[in-house]
């Protein structure tokens, strides 16, 4: 039976005795080779060999984190959960380190040190965050033992021991057959057990029925780790496979409304958790029924792939829509991964631009990517792209994200690039955004989306707006009547359209539903267009019901602006590439400097963002606005 998206449904294809009959058992599922397999660690390029062994020498150095229970509790007493995942993640970092470093070597040297590591980790009360915890019965605080909670990083923390066990458990066995036993109880225990037992974790989405519900990327992130468990070590065979069609059951309920076009609406960084994410799980079902579980033939899987290509601007700048940083670097086995297998050139060609062992091998990616990362190392690597495809336009029209991106010529970097969105402000990782504009000129930042500051309790709360970082004013669109958008899926953009040519790319909306009844506006046109090589316009046409506040265009810009100059020109700076016209008759400018005080936003853009506003100098119900970013060599 097809889903609603179109895609077999992957449970009702294979029902449970079907999926039993073509799923490999355990002990016969290799799908790469296990350190005793000396031919295929040898295999490998020197460098890659080298890097590992480096990784694994710089493990043994440091000291391994304690996770004390205050530690744990600074959540819950303080909002903050960034010190304890530092410590969290850095544990499991170490344990990847060691076995993957004992597996080029095998000579002993790492085991020690990685059953210490793998004990620990058994040792923790729990593996879900403090953030997440809110899911025990007792919320938020210590974990419950007896109720282990299945998260993203439990599940992560699965991954990372079921592949420890898979590549060495013969080893750390002759360490002490306590550790690989261990290891297999808790596995057990805190994931395996848990997931075949219940179905209430909302992450399942076992039934999902409206759209607008449809789950996030926690779905396919925890179901793709959850059948790494279970494929790579579940003896109970029952059990294996029952929990790996509950887990296809979850990956379905992901696809099910998902929409056609592949459009990520959580954004760039989150397209490797939720269409990366499901590409793990299809590529594990995939290897370990012997290619009889498949959909890398299906329209939408290609297209969730073409995503990550489509939301790129240049170097390592993204749409940063809703959290997603401006400046990421996508997992590269994953998109060469997902260009393999869905047959597209560009993924490829992303993947292996300025490929080099250290950025396709970084220390914290996650261990069944790592593993990815190290036997594909050698293609990648051959292939060298000397550039990464820059596309010329595109058009996600779905109504959760309707994005256009636009760039004055394909292929290149050069010249204009815009991309604008309309939806709503009820996105997953939500940013009230609605009529957002980036402008890049020559692969530099112009007008900028800041993206989103460190996770606190805060951030995934009723104070989530409170933060400047996801208000509407701090968003490259208009305050009206003294009124920011509201958030909430019926704050949206309506009567959207998009159209492109060699001459120009275009969105046009009226994003007067995003603000609440208090704006009194009835309309507000906002038209985008890129007139290729000649400049970016942004056209606000507005009638208002009532002249109740201040009305202002609001502009973010990474870097110091000059509108003091001349008269209707705003100048950037000189590597920015472009300046700014406005008519100095009507509107009166402001600049205001933003400290960076976060240390995530810090890390991206410095100590400054710096947000230009222009107001008329006459309120009227009814007015048109006219901006150009024009390239700073143009002439008058």
């Amino acid at each position: 039976m097809a889903s609603v998206s179109g895609l077999p449904s992957l449970a009702e294809t294979f029902p449970p005795q079907e999926l039993a009959r073509v799923l490999r058992p355990v002990e016969e599922w290799k799908p790469f080779p296990a350190c005793a397999d000396r031919a295929g660690w040898g295999s490998l390029p020197a460098a890659v060999q080298a890097r590992l062994v480096e990784m694994g020498e710089q493990a043994m150095t440091n000291a391994f984190p304690s996770l004390p229970a205050t530690l744990y509790l600074e959540y819950a007493r303080a909002g903050n959960r960034s010190r304890f995942e530092s410590d969290f993640f850095a544990r499991r970092q170490m344990l990847r380190a060691l076995a993957l470093a004992e597996c080029v070597e095998a000579k002993g040297r790492f085991l020690d040190a990685a059953a210490n590591a793998l004990w620990a980790i058994c040792e923790e009360s729990t593996w879900c965050l403090p953030a997440h915890i809110s899911a025990q019965k007792g919320g938020v605080g210590l974990p419950n033992v007896d109720e282990p909670i299945v998260d993203l990083f439990a599940g992560e923390t699965g991954v990372s021991v079921a592949w420890t066990l898979y590549l060495l458990g013969p080893e750390l066995g002759r360490v002490s057959a306590r550790v690989p036993e261990r290891a297999r109880r808790e596995l057990a225990a805190r994931i395996l057990d848990p997931v075949f037992e219940r179905n209430d974790f909302g992450w399942m989405a076992l039934n999902v029925t409206r759209a607008e519900r449809r789950p996030n990327n926690w779905t396919p992130w925890i179901a793709a780790s959850v059948l790494t468990a279970a494929l790579l070590c579940d003896t109970d065979a029952e059990r294996r496979t029952a929990v790996t069609h509950k887990m296809m059951r979850s990956l379905d309920g992901f696809l099910k409304f998902h929409p056609r076009d592949g459009g990520c609406d959580e954004g760039p960084s989150y397209w490797g958790h939720a269409a990366g994410s499901m590409l793990d799980g299809l590529d594990l079902l995939h290897s370990a029924s012997g290619g009889r579980i498949s959909l890398f033939d299906q329209p939408l899987i290609r297209e969730m792939g073409r995503f990550i290509c489509r939301a790129h601007i240049a170097e390592d700048f993204y749409v940063c829509i809703g959290d997603c940083p401006a400046r990421l670097e996508p997992d590269r086995s994953l998109v060469y991964r997902f260009g393999e297998r869905v047959g597209d050139a560009d993924l490829a060609a992303a993947a292996s631009h300025e490929a080099a062992v250290d950025n396709l091998l970084p220390a914290k990616q996650f261990f069944g990517r790592q593993m990815h990362s190290i036997f594909q190392a050698e293609p990648i690597l051959a292939r060298r792209e000397s550039k990464a495809p820059a596309i010329r336009d595109s058009w996600l029209g779905s109504e959760d994200l309707q994005l256009m991106t636009a760039r004055s010529r394909a292929g290149s970097y050069d010249g204009l690039y815009v991309a604008a969105w309309g939806a709503h402000n009820g996105q997953s990782h939500n940013h009230n955004d609605v009529g957002n504009v980036l402008v890049f000129m020559n692969g530099k930042p112009a007008l900028i989306d800041a993206g989103a500051p460190t996770y606190t309790a805060a951030t995934f709360s009723s104070k989530r707006y409170e933060h400047w970082a996801f208000q509407s004013q701090y968003h490259n669109v208009p305050t009206i009547n003294g009124v920011m958008q509201g958030a909430g899926r019926g704050f949206a953009a309506r009567q959207v359209t998009c159209r492109a040519d060699d001459a120009a790319a275009e969105i046009a909306m009226d994003i007067a539903p995003a603000y609440p009844a208090s704006a009194r506006v009835a309309s507000w046109i906002r038209k985008v267009t890129l007139f290729r090589d000649r400049f970016v316009e942004i056209q606000d046409r507005y009638r208002l019901s009532d002249l109740a506040g201040k009305t202002a265009l609001h502009f973010l810009a990474a870097a110091p602006l000059d509108a003091a100059r001349e008269p209707g020109r705003i100048f950037f700076p000189a590597d920015a590439g472009v300046r700014m016209e406005y008519d100095a008759a009507s509107l009166i400018p402001s600049v205001e400097t933003l400290p960076m005080t976060d240390k995530r936003l810090a890390s991206v853009w410095g100590p400054a963002l710096y947000r230009l506003s222009l107001t008329p100098k006459t309120p009227a119900l009814e007015n048109t606005i006219v901006v150009r970013i024009v390239p700073a060599s143009a002439g008058r």
